[in-house]
């Protein structure tokens, strides 16, 4: 059947103008982006549960400095990185549609134009590799803002309610595998790749692991 191709060959041309390289813009201008902003409800796991999940994922200190070793190497390719992301998006109507209008169906690209400069952030951010209660707080929020409670509400959208929980921890694949190229850019060696992938993967599952708690029974997370 051709129906899907042309779909996602439609939905492209509605998001090239989105895919424009851009300059990177400073966190305190991205509207929407909440990262240590005052009156950000605490998150209801604790540090002491993010330090038993980093155990659990084997994200070790080795891991939290290959992150950091990421970000200088990252820091002035992120819309190239988002590029290739959002060609993903574009080219996956499963996934467009989060960002699609209830009834029709059709993209808002206000909506993503919006996402993406807290996306570019958040490479930023997990190449920082904080953990601290900061972190975790806005980890919570990201995860209010995929689930019923509180999605389309940061940009004021009219869109679809929720994005389905089974693309969380799906989208580690594609958004880290699709990462590794950048990494390899700026002259690391093979072995130091292959660690700032490893770190990635972890922190990347990690927070798709915190952000999915929204969708689960109270006292099963």
């Amino acid at each position: 059947m051709k129906t899907r191709p042309l779909l996602a060959a439609a939905t492209l041309g509605l998001l090239l103008p989105l895919l424009a390289t851009a300059p990177a813009l400073a966190a305190p201008a991205i509207p929407g982006y909440a990262l240590g902003q005052p009156g950000l409800a605490t998150a209801p796991y604790t540090l002491k549960d993010l330090a038993s999940l980093r155990k659990t994922l084997l994200l070790g200190e080795d891991d939290v400095q290959a992150l950091r070793q990421s970000k200088a190497i990252l820091a002035d390719q992120t819309e190239a990185v988002l590029d290739v992301w959002y060609g993903f998006v574009a080219s996956t109507p499963e996934l467009v549609a989060f960002f699609g209008h209830p009834v029709s169906g059709q993209p808002d690209p206000a909506y993503l134009a919006a996402v993406r400069r807290r996306f570019g952030q958040w490479i930023l951010d997990t190449a920082d590799a904080r953990f601290d209660q900061p972190w975790l707080d806005y980890q919570h929020e990201i995860g209010l803002r995929h689930a019923l409670a509180k999605k389309n509400r940061t940009d004021g959208v009219t869109s679809v309610p929720q994005v389905n929980f089974r693309y969380l921890p799906a989208l580690t694949i594609p958004v880290t595998t699709t990462l590794k190229p950048f990494l390899a850019k700026k002259g690391a060696s093979p072995a130091e790749v292959e660690r700032m992938h490893a770190a990635w993967v972890k922190s990347v599952l990690l927070q798709t692991i915190l952000w999915s708690q929204p969708y689960v029974r109270d006292g099963q997370f």
